[in-house]
């Protein structure tokens, strides 16, 4: 691979990210001061990020790059390559834009697992980059350390990080600047003031929000040709009164998936892949390829979050094994191999409902609710699982899709399930009307077992029933408006 004029070899471990980004860890002074240092004394040994290394900054506060500026540090971190890009989400929501065209070539030519190392606060499979493997959480300052290194396949603290101008290695600790100086800096160079200034407008905006025709009115004024805000169908067909809980009969298996699979897995915030059904749709509406940005900016559209389920590029559903992304296969076409969009819709047109069956601390990781929407608006009617992270089993209830957990002991793989059977759930109506009744019974070709309804409350019991907390709360204020008269 020939970069900067220049040839080099490019194996497992490159890092091709890296990224001081993120609210949580750019909001700490003392280790922003750090990076600053460190890439200050990098400089003045004639060190240099690695080539093949894409470096951005990205605070979530515009008053870092105030007091960086203060203290002298912002140039010698652009000479690292640590340009502002912009401030809030950006790499640690997958908006890191494109890898350096040699290195994407590369990965994708010899399949190579290249890492990137951030300071946001999330790393979940494909979630920074899609063609990125392997995500680490760091420090700023060691952010710029793994930059001038270039790879994870070193010991950071026994080998230098590169050579001087003179061939002299040049390691870590020759870098690392002194909590003295770092708390010499921050207290001359960070200004109460700084914040006062900043978040004193805070609401007023730029002159482009300014300029926005916004419209008034009681109701939001939904734009049909919008491709990021769209009217979402949660409410449509919701009847004064919720129907009677109905088992759930014949429903195929849309995915059948391990052990923590996380909220990023089961609706992916990172960039929209130009080849994902989600890409093509918007593609369709005349997006550019370079505007389909990411599916956290276009969580207003449940057109793309639908097409987003279960999309993430490192789902390994084993309907199909050997193979990764979002792909199933539709029993309603024949076991062919489709999207799973595609597989949802084929079992909507034949009425057929769908469930998902997984292994332990399913939903794990960060929560969002688009990971119990996207699933409902497939069909999904029940997630079967050895367990559940404690928000999204609620945010499932709270959609309306019924979170069944195997008994202790017991998974999957302990009935024989291989994702194929016919499944349904009997015993519903009882098991949400009496909570000492919170068992059901699974029936699966043949093959029977009882299994724990996680309806922890009451509450969410009605929520249920009324298939949904949007329809619970819609058929609250009607009723309320109805009895005033």
């Amino acid at each position: 691979m020939v970069l900067d004029g220049r040839p080099h070899r490019l194996g497992h471990g490159a890092v091709a990210i890296a990224a001081i980004t993120s609210c949580t860890n750019t909001s700490n002074p003392r280790v922003m001061v750090a990076a600053g240092l460190l890439a200050r004394n990098a400089a003045r040994r004639g060190l240099r990020r690695r080539p093949w290394v894409k470096t951005t900054l990205s605070p979530g506060s515009l008053v870092v790059m105030d007091y960086l500026r203060a203290a002298g540090l912002v140039e010698p971190l652009e000479a690292l390559g640590f340009h502002l890009a912009g401030f809030g989400c950006m790499t640690c929501i997958g908006a890191s834009g494109p890898l350096v065209d040699e290195v994407a070539a590369a990965v994708r030519d010899h399949d190579l697992s290249v890492v990137s190392v951030l300071s946001g606060n999330r790393n979940f499979e494909g979630r920074i980059h899609p063609e990125v493997k392997l995500n680490y959480l760091a420090s700023p300052p060691l952010v710029v350390a793994y930059a001038l290194a270039g790879t994870m396949d070193l010991d950071l603290v026994n080998d230098p990080l590169g050579h001087d101008e003179q061939g002299r290695p040049v390691f870590l600790a020759d870098l690392w600047p002194s909590a003295q100086e770092i708390a010499e800096l921050v207290e001359g160079s960070v200004d109460p003031g700084m914040f006062r200034r900043a978040y004193a407008g805070i609401f007023d905006g730029d002159h482009r929000w300014r300029a926005l025709d916004a419209p008034t009115g009681a109701t939001f004024a939904w734009d049909p040709a919008s491709t990021y805000v769209r009217r979402p169908p949660h409410l449509d067909g919701v009847t004064a009164e919720p129907p009677p809980v109905a088992d759930i009969v014949g429903a195929r298996v849309l995915v059948r998936l391990g052990d923590s699979v996380t909220t990023d897995h089961i609706s992916p915030a990172g960039a929209i892949p130009r080849d994902s059904e989600a890409g093509r749709y918007l593609t369709g509406l005349g997006v550019a390829p370079r505007d389909l940005n990411t599916y956290a900016s276009r969580r207003g559209n449940h057109e793309v979050m639908a097409r987003g389920a279960f999309a993430n590029v490192r789902l390994r559903n084993q309907l199909v094994p050997g193979t990764v992304g979002g792909v199933t296969r539709c029993f309603d076409a024949g076991g062919a191999v489709l999207s799973i969009w595609r597989a949802a819709q084929a079992y909507q047109a034949q009425a057929t409902p769908v469930v998902v069956v997984a292994g332990r601390d399913y939903g794990a990781g960060s929560s969002r609710d688009w990971a119990a929407k996207g699933p409902k608006l497939l069909g999904v009617r029940a997630v079967l699982a050895g367990s559940f992270e404690r928000i999204h089993r609620a945010n499932l209830v709270g959609m309306g899709v019924l979170p069944l957990q195997f008994l202790p002991g017991e998974s999957a793989a302990t009935h024989g399930l291989t994702g194929e059977e016919a499944v349904t759930v009997r015993g519903l109506a009882a098991a949400v009307a009496e909570p000492a009744r919170r068992r059901v019974e699974v029936q699966a070709d043949g093959t029977g077992f009882a299994v724990r309804v996680r309806l922890d409350t009451r509450r969410e019991a009605e929520y249920y029933r009324h298939g949904g907390v949007l329809p619970y709360v819609l058929r609250t204020v009607l009723r309320a408006r109805g009895s005033d008269g």
